[in-house]
Parts: C-alpha cells; structure tokens; sequence
C-alpha cells in the first residue's frame, strides 16, 4: 500500500494529475454544489477545498476522494491502471484472501497537535458543509468513522455513520437501523443506564474508510480489515479521556458520551441519501455530547456526502464484487465480470452461457443479493458489464421483452428507496420487487445469431496497446 494516511493519498492523487484545489467556497451550499458539480463530471476530479469562508485558513475539506474506478483501485491498493472490470476482479480475488491485522498501539498522535476539552470545545471552528440545499443543517460527518467498543466483550467497532452539529458541543449520531452495530452497542450501555462513550474520526485515510463501509460481522474490526487491505497494521492512538482506540494519523478528533436516548434526543435531517432523494424527514436521534476536540495541523475534513446518481462515492461497485462471489460460491460458472450502475441499484452480471437456463440462474441469485435496487440484466461474455453504452446496446439487441422478462416480488430493499408507498414504510415493510432481464443471445439459437461488427475486447486492447498514447 502506497500510503499511510490521507494527507498521502491526496499526493498521489494530485501525481495521477486527479485533484483540484478549490479556495474560497463556502461551507453553506456552495462546497457541496461544487462537490456535485465535479462529480457529474465526465472524469470527476478529487477536490481539496481551502481558505473556507468565515473559517480559519488551512482548515480543509477533502471530497470526491473515491469517485473514479482509479482512485478507488488506489485507495484499495489495486493497480489504479487496470480497466475497471479488471480493477474489481482483482479487489474481489484478493478479498477473499484478506488476513485481519490487529492495531498497534503507539504512544504519539498528530491530532494532539490541538486539543481542546471542556469549555474549550468548539465545533464551529471547523468547515462542516451544508451539503444539500435541503439538508437539516451541518454534517461534519458525511464519510467519518464512530469508534465504539461493546462493554461486554471489548471489541471495537468503527462503522460510518452521518453526524450533524447542533451546536458548539452536540452532534447527533444517525444509526439508520436499530440493527446496525453501532445501535445495538449503544443501547447494551443505555440498558445499564449509562452513556456510551463514543469518538468521532474526521479524516481517516481511504483504506478505513472502505471497511467503514463493509458489512463486517459481529466482533470484527474494521480496524482488523483496514490493516489487512495495508498489509499494515492500523496505528491506534488512546482517546484522551475515552480511552477509546483512534487511528493515530487521522486529522479531527471529537469525543465524549452519546447520552441515552430516553434522556434526551435531538431531530435530526433529513439529508441527501445515495438514491438520489430525501428518503425521510427529520427524525429523533441519539445526541452526543462533545467533550474534547483533537486536531491536526491544517486539518483535512473527510467529506463523502450521498449524490444523485449515477455520482457515487465509491468508483469500484463493492457490493458488486461480492454478488460476483455469492454466484461464484453458488457454482454458476464461467461469471466473466459483475458490475453496479445508478449507485449501485443495477446490476449486472456479464457470463460465457453454457447452457440453457445457465444466465436466468445467475439472475436470480443476484436478484436475492441486489439490495434496494430493483433491475438485474444478463449479457453475454463480449460485454463489458462495466460499459453502459454497451450494457444498452445488448439491451436493444438480444433482449426481446415478451420473453426475457421475469419478476421477483418482495424483495430485499430499505426504508431509503423512495418508490416504497409511506403506509408500506411506516409498517416497516421495505420489500420491493425485482426485474431480471437477460439481454444475452438466445442459447437455443446462439450460434445462428447476427455476428457483432465491433471489434473484439480482446482485439480493442491490442489496438490500445500500440495506438493509445496517440489518442491521450
């Protein structure tokens, strides 16, 4: 892995020539418009944004960090030069291979550089963007970790959750889902009528961030799994007055006690989510009451707000490659590519057909494991699942609709898909249903179909090979 924290990434980010350096912009609105701007973007640059308005120059903000498949192959330690296909092949191969690293405990932190506690404790000296126009208010949290640790069995537990400032010591904390690990640790403290103590980690490099984001299981850490996409260990700094265990170069620190939620709650949102739509209004949530604030020099605010698609924050669809070894573990064989489009709610699965009914058995696992998204279509071996142009071509060519359509009704989906009727939510019912299209050449004529004009993947690569650079 290329680097230690995310002030390296950014340098290498700025080599691939990839980032964009903003100054001026204002925390309300205007960061995040131009962080959607840039995202809509043909090539969407990273963007480091300075000399805020109002804030204290130096205080940074980070966006668009891991939009393109190239900067998402680096951040995963994946070569950023593979084709995206290729780039995910190589991220779910060596997934399944990962060793969990245990931290390691260092006894000196850059975020101490500045510590603030107590009645010092300020929240407006930092950037936190407004990142919608229809958002509740601030969120310093739009891609930052909340360290917890289970009171029963000592593991820690660092998952992303969004975190808006209400004022100059209190943020809420949304869990989206009583399921989700961070509320049920919460609620283990709030049963034995304590607080939980809680950190707040701003500015984590690429590689916590995406197991941030993983679906790990009960008792693993994705400081664990953040080592082993390094091949490092996670250097872990002890919270001042938490002890809680803190990745030791991030930038912004916030701790304290995420108070019981019968003592007190604050509204909170509604926000932006992935699908592109407000998917709730406001709603009460857990409040953490901040009581020390630890940074960096010039610190660097991690900013990864939801965008409509197709923008999103990742530019590797990882839960893509997890469908692609759900299919694989299943024995469908000869999978040639799986891939995510519009934010993941449209997958696709590319395959070699070996036999009839081989690309609607592949549809309907996929189907099973799609979460929210509502479309699965099967192409042929010769697309590239990854190429939307191509994904439509065969669409419009292969696909006749009377006979390749299927539907699977209630589905695996969430409160966030806005097309779930509000009666059917507020019972919590959040099923919807499927539509597996197989857009591959009819197996039982395969042989007798048109041949495609095109040329080969294999034959546009070796073109590529000789003649790419004259095309740069």
């Amino acid at each position: 892995m290329g680097y230690r924290d995310l002030r390296e990434f950014i340098e290498q980010v700025d080599q691939l020539g990839a980032l964009r350096r903003i100054d001026g912009a204002d925390a309300a609105y205007e960061i995040g418009g131009v962080t959607e701007v840039a995202a809509g973007m043909a090539n969407p640059p990273a963007l480091l944004f300075d000399n805020i308005a109002g804030y204290q120059p130096g205080f940074r903000i980070f966006s668009n960090a891991t939009m393109t498949p190239q900067r998402a192959a680096l951040a995963l330690g994946v070569d950023p030069f593979l084709r995206p296909l290729d780039a995910l092949k190589c991220w779910k191969d060596r997934r399944g291979t990962l060793k969990p690293l245990a931290p390691r405990l260092v006894t000196e932190a850059p975020f101490m550089a500045n510590c603030h506690q107590g009645e010092d404790v300020d929240l407006g000296r930092f950037p936190a963007p407004i990142w919608h126009r229809g958002d509740g208010g601030p969120y310093i949290g739009s891609g930052s970790l909340v360290v917890m640790r289970d009171p029963d069995t000592g593991w820690v537990n660092a998952s992303i959750y969004r975190v808006q400032v209400h004022g100059p010591k209190r943020v809420t904390i949304q869990f989206d889902h009583p399921g989700r690990h961070g509320a049920i640790i919460a609620r283990k403290y709030w049963s034995k009528g304590q607080s939980c103590p809680v950190a707040i980690v701003n500015g984590e490099d690429p590689a916590l961030f995406s197991a941030g984001f993983e679906y790990l299981p009960e008792g693993v850490s994705e400081f664990d799994f953040a080592g082993a996409i390094k091949g490092a260990p996670i250097d872990v700094y002890p919270a001042p007055q938490t002890g809680l265990s803190i990745p030791a170069l991030a930038e912004i620190i916030l701790e304290g006690q995420l108070l019981p939620m019968s003592e007190t709650s604050l509204d909170e949102g509604p926000f932006g989510e992935f699908t592109g739509y407000y998917a709730a209004d406001k709603r009460p949530a857990p409040v953490m009451e901040v009581s020390g604030a630890y940074y960096r020099d010039d610190p660097i605010l991690f900013g990864s707000p939801p965008l409509k698609p197709p923008r999103h924050h990742f530019g590797l669809p990882l839960r893509g490659a997890g469908i692609w070894t759900n299919l694989e573990a299943a024995g469908i064989t000869d999978i040639a590519g799986v891939w995510q489009h519009v934010s993941t709610t449209m997958t696709v699965i590319a395959l070699k057909q070996r036999y009839a009914g081989h690309a609607k058995r592949a549809g309907m696992i996929a189907a099973a494991n799609s979460y929210l998204g509502r479309l699965v279509v099967m192409v042929d071996d010769d697309i590239d699942p990854s190429n939307i142009g191509d994904v439509l071509w065969a669409i419009t060519t292969r696909c006749e609709p009377s006979e390749a359509a299927d539907i699977v009704r209630d589905g695996w989906s969430s409160s966030l898909d806005p097309r779930i009727h509000p009666a059917q939510r507020s019972s919590g019912n959040t099923t919807n249903s499927k539509l597996i299209l197989n857009a591959c050449r009819p197996f039982e004529w395969f042989d007798r179909f048109p041949t495609p004009s095109a040329l080969s993947n294999e034959e546009a690569d070796e073109i590529e090979k000789k003649w790419g650079h004259a095309l740069i």
